[in-house]
């Protein structure tokens, strides 16, 4: 059941809308269909409370998802995944050396506060995500300078060539958002963006309100994926936080919501049966569940531990725990599909082992004394809270002890940046073309905190390549590190299930979920 007082705070106006609307048809029955005024927002149910705003702040999805709507990048990606611009007027031009790259911004874009966007906005933006955004911060060991050459104009040398750089720029999580120069602050304060949405409120625990942008400068080619024409259509998008899933499936069938993301796999079938109200969105290749381990302190920083730990897991059946319906999940050790130019079967004996005996073996050898072994997980994300049991049971038949610390996704988002309050905690991320947007543990600074020599090399070699082929062979160098010094354990890959009401229209299963170009009908 829904709780009669969210439904009365968050649902107020659609309630209102509706009696109107009865009343109106009681009494009017002669007018015709179009004198009765459309509903023009749209409600949607997220996973918890973005824990900030900021697009720069945080890799989480659920800011990247809110936030893409108020700020744009200069580039972005479509339906397959190519880098396409957004922001900038093509893609840039590179240097022969591969060093400098050379982008040209288009011509009027207006931003949220009423003038147009210009290149000392940009370079002021990207200098502040290098320093803020633990992906901006990991891009910028890379960047030797990020110049203005003109007002359209946008100059960035590096160091080395750094193939991942154009990748990097358009990823919605962590942003690289374009923001006017004058509203950048720390914290921010005032989002001033390009984006087809301009903020207009926060209510911690309610609501997130953006309203449609009237001055927006959509790019002329046709949409395709996060690429080409954006339209706002709907007047006002309104982000609701619901935590529970349960609450998530119930108010879907209730038609309480327009769109809810990420439900419970085994509500697919009461979703399939309630097609007056709600149907289901399965999102393919949705991404992979990940475990971080703290590399920095604690139990887990002791490499022959973390190796035990790898050694104790069974990923097959974690999968299954959370997601029960093998049209969900599969489970393989290859961080890339086949088919990808980074498929490589390196290092994956060591993945699904499910050796308790072997384990026990191992840790005691790495000198683990019976230490607790801290899982920081969270119930929002429904999948994360039931691999993170099953896990528990397996690193107990190994004879480890565990110790499970069960949050609210805001709170897990700011404890795993406190090495002292965990030893692994439970995320998961999209299923990108580029290895190095996700994880962030890849990059420098990300929670886990991995960095050694091992790690450098491979990553230096496979960044500084530039041609595709050469990138993919020694992709299989970089996660045979990854699976011998276990910063973080790829558990698989699943398919992504959320539900809409039949009322959104133009909707296109995405990562992070963007509704631009949706109607309500």
């Amino acid at each position: 059941m829904l709780d009669a007082s969210f439904l009365r705070a968050v649902h107020a106006p659609a309630k209102r809308a509706f009696l109107g609307a009865s009343l109106l048809a009681a009494l009017c029955v002669a007018l015709p269909a179009q004198a009765q005024a459309p509903r023009n927002y749209a409600t949607l149910a997220m996973v918890a409370e973005p824990q900030t705003l900021d697009p720069m702040a945080s890799t989480a999805d659920l800011v990247g998802t809110i936030m893409q709507h108020v700020y744009e990048t200069l580039y972005t990606f479509d339906a397959k995944w190519n880098v396409v611009p957004m922001l900038a007027e093509t893609l840039p031009k590179v240097s022969a050396d591969g060093k400098s790259y050379s982008i040209t911004l288009r011509k009027g874009v207006m931003l949220h506060s009423g003038r147009e966007l210009n290149s000392d906005d940009v370079v002021a933006s990207l200098q502040r995500w290098m320093d803020v955004s633990p992906r901006g911060k990991a891009v910028s060991k890379e960047i030797e300078s990020v110049k203005a050459k003109g007002p359209q104009g946008v100059e960035i040398v590096l160091k080395e060539p750094y193939a991942p750089l154009v990748s990097q720029l358009a990823l919605p999580s962590g942003m690289a958002a374009i923001m006017a120069k004058d509203s950048i602050a720390t914290p921010l304060k005032d989002f001033v963006g390009t984006g087809p949405y301009k903020f207009k409120e926060r209510k911690p625990d309610q609501f997130v309100l953006l309203t449609r942008f009237d001055k927006y400068s959509a790019r002329k080619e046709p949409a395709n994926g996060y690429g080409g024409k954006r339209e706002a259509v709907i007047e006002e998008l309104r982000f609701v936080p619901v935590p529970n899933a349960s609450t998530r499936v119930e108010g879907s069938l209730a038609g309480q919501y327009d769109f809810a993301d990420l439900l419970p796999v085994e509500a697919l079938p009461r979703i399939e049966k309630a097609s007056g109200k709600t149907l289901p969105i399965m999102t393919p290749a949705f991404g992979f569940p990940y475990l971080v381990l703290n590399t920095k302190e604690g139990v887990a920083a002791n490499q022959g531990v973390r190796q035990a730990i790898q050694t104790a897991l069974g990923e097959g059946e974690m999968l299954a725990a959370g997601f029960g319906d093998t049209r969900f999940f599969v489970a393989e050790g290859n961080h890339f599909p086949k088919g990808s130019p980074f498929y490589s079967a390196t290092g994956a004996d060591q993945y699904n082992q499910r050796n308790a005996p072997k384990a026990k073996e191992a840790a005691a050898k790495a000198g683990y004394k019976g230490e607790p072994i801290r899982i920081l997980t969270s119930r929002q994300y429904d999948f994360h809270y039931n691999m993170a049991l099953l896990m528990a049971e397996q690193l107990k038949r190994a004879g480890f002890k565990v110790e499970m610390n069960v949050v609210d996704w805001a709170t897990l988002v700011q404890r795993r940046n406190d090495p002292k309050l965990w030893d692994i905690y439970v995320t998961h991320s999209g299923q990108f073309p580029e290895p190095m947007l996700s994880p962030p543990q890849l990059g420098d600074g990300a929670p886990g905190w991995w960095d050694t020599p091992a790690k450098q090399a491979a990553l230096n070699a496979f960044n500084t390549a530039s041609d595709p082929v050469k990138r993919g062979a020694l992709w299989g160098k970089v996660q045979e590190v990854v699976y011998t010094e276990v910063p973080y354990i790829n558990v698989g890959k699943f398919n992504g299930l959320s539900a809409k009401s039949l009322a959104l229209d133009n909707y296109q299963p995405a990562t992070w979920p963007y509704f631009w170009n949706v109607k309500i009908k």
